[in-house]
C-alpha cells in the first residue's frame, strides 16, 4: 500500500529531482534488443538490470536507417537522422560523403552532444574512450578534453574506468565493441553471442562500481544504448532483429523502475541527455526528450 501510494503521489505532483552533475553514455555495439532481453530474462546481465530497476528505458527502441553502425552512432551523439547529418553509411569519412549536412559545428560537421556541452560549458572535462576506431570520427575533436582508443571492449572499460577516477568528468562516453564482434564472428543467435552481451554487462557493472567509488552514484546520469542488432551473422536490413535496440536512462531526474510510454529512437538520446542537463537543444535537432516526470 505504502508503494501505491507513493506511486499516485508522484503521479500527481510529477517527478523531480536536481540535474545530473555528470552523465556517462555507454555505448554497446551490435546489442540488439533481443539478445539484452534474452539475457535479463536469464540473469545473465545483473549490472544493467539495476540500471533497469532504477531507471526508466524503452526495451525495444529503434535505430535508424541503415542499421549500420557510422548513421546510428552519429544519430545517437546528433539528435538527428542521416537525412540531416548525412552520415548514411559506414565509408562515410569527412572528405568522404553522398550528401552533405544540413548544419555544421566547428568541425564542420553536424553538431554533436559533445560541441553543444562544451559550447555551454567551456570548462567541462569532456572524454570519449572507445573500443571501435571508427567511433573516433564522429564528433567534434576540439570539444573533447580525453580522447582514447584501447583495443577491446574489456580495456576500454577499465581505461574509461581509471579515467573517471582520476578526473570525473562531466561527459564520458564510452564504446564497447565485443558484442558486435560476436554477432558477426559467430551469429546474432548464438550462444557465444549471449555470452558475449554477458561479458559486456561486466563491463558496464566495472563502469557503475568506478562511478560509485568516487561517490557520484546518486548524481550522474547513466545512459546505456546499442547502435543496432542484427540477424544471422549481418545487420544492415529492416527486420525488427536489426532496427529494435535499448536505450535506458538512470540517475537524477528519471523516474525509476518505468517503460517510457513513447517507443523511443537513437534520435532522441542526445535531446534527452542535454534535457536532465538543464541545457538547451541544438536547433537543427529533430529528436526529442523522453518524457522523463512520469513514474
Amino acid at each position: 500500500m505504502k508503494n501505491l501510494w507513493l506511486f499516485w503521489l508522484l503521479a500527481a505532483v510529477g517527478w523531480s529531482a536536481p540535474n545530473p552533475a555528470r552523465v556517462v553514455l555507454i555505448g554497446i555495439d551490435g546489442l540488439g534488443s533481443v539478445g539484452l532481453n534474452a539475457a535479463l530474462k536469464a540473469g545473465k546481465a545483473p549490472n544493467i538490470q539495476r540500471l533497469v530497476s532504477r531507471g526508466s528505458w524503452s526495451p525495444a527502441a529503434r535505430a535508424v536507417i541503415p542499421t549500420v553502425s557510422s548513421p546510428n552512432w552519429a544519430t545517437i551523439l546528433m539528435g538527428a537522422g542521416p537525412e540531416r547529418h548525412g552520415i548514411t553509411s559506414n565509408e562515410w569519412e569527412r572528405n568522404k560523403f553522398q550528401i552533405p549536412p544540413v548544419c555544421k559545428s566547428t568541425d564542420e560537421i553536424f553538431p554533436t552532444l559533445v560541441g553543444v556541452l562544451r559550447a555551454a560549458r567551456p570548462s567541462a572535462k569532456i572524454a570519449v574512450i572507445h573500443d571501435w576506431e571508427g567511433f573516433g570520427r564522429l564528433f567534434e575533436q576540439q570539444a573533447v578534453t580525453q580522447k582514447a582508443h584501447p583495443k577491446g571492449a574489456k580495456a576500454t572499460a577499465q581505461a574509461a574506468a581509471e579515467y573517471w577516477k582520476q578526473q570525473r568528468p562531466e561527459l564520458l562516453l564510452v564504446h564497447l565493441d565485443d558484442v558486435d564482434h560476436a554477432g558477426h564472428g559467430i551469429g546474432w543467435e548464438s550462444p557465444e553471442y549471449a555470452q558475449a552481451v554477458s561479458e559486456a554487462d561486466g563491463y558496464v557493472g566495472v563502469l557503475l562500481a568506478a562511478i560509485a567509488a568516487t561517490g557520484d552514484e546518486a548524481t550522474t546520469l547513466v545512459v546505456l544504448t546499442a547502435d543496432h542488432g542484427g540477424l544471422g551473422k549481418k545487420h544492415g536490413g529492416l527486420s525488427q532483429a536489426e532496427i529494435e535496440v535499448p536505450i535506458l536512462f538512470a540517475g537524477p531526474g528519471v523516474a525509476p523502475g518505468r517503460v517510457f510510454r513513447r517507443v523511443l529512437g537513437n534520435i532522441d538520446i542526445a535531446p534527452g541527455i542535454i534535457h536532465l542537463l538543464g541545457l538547451k537543444p541544438h536547433p537543427c535537432w529533430t529528436g526529442r526528450a523522453p518524457d522523463f516526470a512520469r513514474p
